[in-house]
This record gives structure tokens, sequence and C-alpha cells, in this order.
């Protein structure tokens, strides 16, 4: 490091100390609000992947009647069906699954033993599980076996669209949330950072104007100022990526937030990468806010 920027650093040190109290609002706002932004990148790239997971896990759920015309459907009506099914544009190739009453009740008392071990009978129906060629299919598969085109065999069709479409919902309206909050504190940290330099050079107005009449460059007097802006930035996001550790270490693993989805393909943004972009975001805020207030308030 060259003397002039060690100079240049102390002075900005200096500076920051003589507005301790503003440089602590401006450090505290940038910190919470690269905290907030951490959050919503977990929580936004992990429902994308969560989103994902669930495209390419819908499937449509054709239950059959027990009796037809007060007949026992046979197993050949069943597989009859089975080929118009086989036949349908909007089913995967091979993506026709049957499960017979018998085998989803054996599944259910290995997941229920307590709410089936006092069944008379089985309540359950034959079940043809339909995945569609694509995701995006799921509805017109749906529409394609039910209504004008329904078999006299189904009984109830279901597709886990609704469910997931709740669930999107909910996980859009707080990710609304989060972006709504960031942007507030992204906003209030421009504005402390930028009142943080305003008052420096407040301070020392009448130092700069002996450092202009002694010969000193335009970056020269403003090389501090600028410094400022980026030391507040680069301490809040560094305590915004310690909590977020604290936090991935401690309250998580108490939440047990990872048994929402085991799912190996269900993840979040790499931590490392999230801490690149608070970094680079609160540098960001740094220099966005003490450019700004140089522009305005120091005419160099």
């Amino acid at each position: 490091m060259t003397g002039r920027s060690r100079l240049l650093l102390s002075e900005a040190w200096r500076s920051l100390g003589a507005n301790f109290s503003t440089t602590a609002a401006a450090t505290l706002t940038v910190l919470i609000g690269m905290f907030l932004l951490g959050l919503f990148i977990a929580l936004g790239t992990w429902t994308v992947s969560w989103s994902n997971h669930v495209k390419h896990e819908l499937v449509v759920k054709v239950q059959i009647r027990n009796t037809l015309d007060k007949k026992p459907v046979t197993r050949a009506q069943e597989t009859a069906f089975a080929r118009s099914l086989q036949s349908n544009p909007y089913v995967k190739q091979d993506g026709i699954q049957f499960v017979s009453k018998a085998q989803a009740l054996r599944e259910m008392k290995k997941r229920y033993p307590d709410l089936t071990e006092s069944l008379p009978y089985n309540p359950l129906k034959d079940q043809f599980n339909l995945t569609p060629n694509k995701p995006e299919n799921v509805d017109r598969l749906y529409a394609s076996i039910t209504g004008t085109h329904e078999s006299p065999l189904v009984l109830k069709v279901t597709d886990g669209k609704q469910l997931s479409h709740r669930i999107l919902q909910v996980a859009h309206v707080i990710e609304a949330v989060f972006v709504i909050a960031t942007l507030v504190l992204v906003f209030a940290s421009i504005l402390l950072i930028s009142n943080t330099i305003r008052l420096s050079i407040f301070s020392r107005r009448r130092e700069i104007e002996v450092m202009k009449l002694v010969g000193a460059t335009n970056w020269f007097v403003r090389g501090p100022f600028m410094l400022e802006g980026l030391i507040c930035g680069l301490a809040g996001s560094l305590l915004a990526v310690f909590f977020l550790v604290l936090a991935k270490a401690i309250v998580m693993p108490a939440l047990n937030i990872t048994s929402l989805s085991g799912d190996s393909d269900v993840h979040a943004m790499a931590f490392p990468m999230v801490a690149l972009l608070l970094l680079g975001g609160g540098l960001a805020l740094g220099a966005v806010g003490s450019g700004l207030t140089i522009r305005r308030f120091l005419q160099v």
C-alpha cells in the first residue's frame, strides 16, 4: 500500500469515527438489508428448484369404480380402459401405473398402521397413475379424461397441480414480502450512507477548502469519502454473511427445514455464491450512496 493510499484510508477511518452514530446506523441498515436479501435468495432459489421438482412429479390419478351397472368391474374392463389411455397424446410413454386396491391398502398399512389396523374392509379403489408427457400438459391430460371424455368406469380424477398451485402461491407471497422489505432497506441504506457522507463533508468543509488551495487533486479530496461509503457497505454485508452463517448452522437444524423436501434435486443456491453476491451488493450500496452524495454536495 502506497503512502497516499494509507493517507486516504486513515482519513476515511477518522471521519467514520467522528460520525460514529450515523456510521453505525448506516452499517446496521446495510446489515439488515443484506441479511434479508440473503434470505430471499435462499428462499427464492429453493422455491424455484422445488417447483421444478414438483412439475416433474405431477401425476393424474384416476380411481376406478368397484361396480358398473350393479355388476363388479372386471380386470378385462380395466385392461381395455388402460389401452385407451395409452392412445392419449398427453400421456408419457410408459407413464401408466396401475395400483390395485389391495396394493394400496398394503402401502397404507406400512405408512399408517394405527389408522388401518381396525378396518373391517378395504375402502380403497383400483387406481391408474398417469404421468403427462410434459409437466405443462397436466391440465390438458386432466381435461382429456374428464367431462364429456370421461369413461363410465371412472369414479374420480385428481391431479396434484391444485395443491402445488396453493403451495406456490404462498411461496410467492413470502417472496414478495422479502422483495419489498429488501428494497425498502436498500433504499434506506443508500440514504443513511449518503447522510453519513454529507455530514462528513459538512464537518470538513474548511479542511477541504485548504486542501484545494494547496493543490490537492479532486481524487485526493473525494477518495476518503468514497472509502467511507465502501467501508459502511462492506462492514454491513460482512456482518450479514456472519449472521447468515449462524442461522445456517443453528436455526435451520432446529427448524428442520430440510424435511420439507428430502429430494436431492431440491436445493437453494450454494452459500458461497450467496455470500459473494451479498458482499458485492454491500460494496455497490456504499459506492452508490457515497457517489450520489459527493456528486451533489462536494463541488471539487
